[in-house]
């Protein structure tokens, strides 16, 4: 059975010495792995299709097993984004964060949406760094996880002035701080985005600076919920907090 879906490069693989298996993130499937033979010769019409971040319509071969990709139509290369390491960097950690917590042949247009909206931005030059951050914050539900940040996680108070436990799972207000002596303490502007990271739709995402030093803090908050209940370890991750260091040094980059 022959199928067309919209879909995004989001893992690549060789296989031999001429093919590849290419993993797709598409509107209508889901996840789906898909043998791409002859892609790795330059003069294949698989070869600009099967690259990593490419955003196109695939053209499959689907069956009991891996499909088969004949063919493909890009729509977009996403070429500013290769063209920039750092945000290469944050792009490749957003793409294999997707695949390692999506399932095979499970549709999520929500998801799918999500992926594409922040590869365009990115695309586009928006702070890739802040597209990440709003990327986990949105992937928390994906992974089972519902932090509170609507309210205080013990007393359930919604006004106040709110720092992060993640013992509790949330933000903990003034009056509760005493229940977590291992709080992290947050400005009112981190509280703000924090929340704003996660209710917002995309779509509706304007121009948006950040200081250095919030940045910092929505780092290092999302990075310490990820580690105590995500389970993820990732590659790319590993290298993004490289590149982030080396980043640092640059001070003419915002």
């Amino acid at each position: 059975m022959f199928k067309k879906c919209e879909g995004i490069v989001i893992r690549t693989n060789d296989y031999g010495e001429s093919n590849k298996i290419v993993t797709i993130y598409s509107r209508e499937l889901g996840k789906v792995g898909l043998m791409a033979r002859g892609s790795k010769k330059p003069s294949s019409r698989l070869a600009s299709v099967t690259q990593l971040f490419t955003y196109g319509y695939f053209f499959i071969q689907a069956g009991s097993g891996m499909g088969t990709l004949h063919q493909g139509e890009v729509i977009s290369s996403m070429r500013s984004i290769r063209e920039d390491i750092f945000t290469t960097a944050y792009a490749s950690y957003i793409l294999e964060l997707t695949d390692k917590v999506t399932e095979n042949n499970k549709p999520n247009p929500f998801l799918f949406e999500l992926l594409y909206q922040t590869l365009a931005y990115m695309n586009e030059e928006y702070d890739a760094e802040i597209l990440t951050y709003i990327y986990e914050m949105k992937m928390l539900n994906v992974l089972g996880l519902y932090p509170i940040l609507d309210e205080c996680a013990v007393c359930h108070e919604k006004e106040g002035t709110f720092h992060f436990s993640i013992r509790e799972g949330g933000f903990i207000c003034h009056r509760c701080l005493e229940k977590d002596p291992y709080h992290l303490k947050l400005s009112p502007i981190t509280v703000k985005l924090l929340r704003l990271f996660y209710y917002i739709d995309l779509k509706r995402l304007g121009s948006i600076s950040v200081k250095s030093e919030t940045k910092k803090q929505l780092k290092f908050v999302i990075d310490q919920y990820y580690d105590e209940y995500s389970g993820l370890f990732l590659k790319t991750k590993r290298f993004l907090n490289q590149m982030e260091s080396l980043k640092q040094a640059l001070p003419d980059r915002k």
